[in-house]
């Protein structure tokens, strides 16, 4: 059975940094290209980052150089590394499998304010 869990959101002041986690089961991680997304109250769901089979790396220009997407293939665990955090960084973060299903996790949510 495919799981995505996310863990790691939370409330952080301006400027702070946090580390999402999604932990899969039901299938190797580094098989597919895995995806975060996130959504902010009353807006559209905004694709963030992804990373590929091999390891290439997508960003959304409102976050490259900030976020940084990896994983460990040993712990079948993807990660979001989050820094210099804004107020509209605020959303409920998502990780999600797009092929062969499309299976999404439960989201994380991660609010920034001071």
């Amino acid at each position: 059975q495919v799981q995505l869990v996310e863990s790691g959101g939370g409330l952080v002041q301006p400027g702070g940094s946090l580390r999402l986690s999604c932990e899969v089961s039901g299938f190797a991680l580094v098989a597919y290209n895995m995806v975060w997304y996130r959504q902010a109250p009353g807006k559209e769901r905004e694709w963030v980052a992804t990373i590929s089979p091999p390891g290439t790396t997508y960003y959304a220009d409102s976050v490259r150089g900030r976020f940084t997407i990896s994983r460990d293939n040993a712990k079948n665990t993807m990660y979001l590394q989050i820094d210099s955090l804004h107020p509209e960084d605020t959303a409920v973060y998502y990780c999600t499998r797009p092929a062969e299903g499309n299976y999404w996790g439960q989201g994380t949510q991660v609010t920034v304010s001071s």
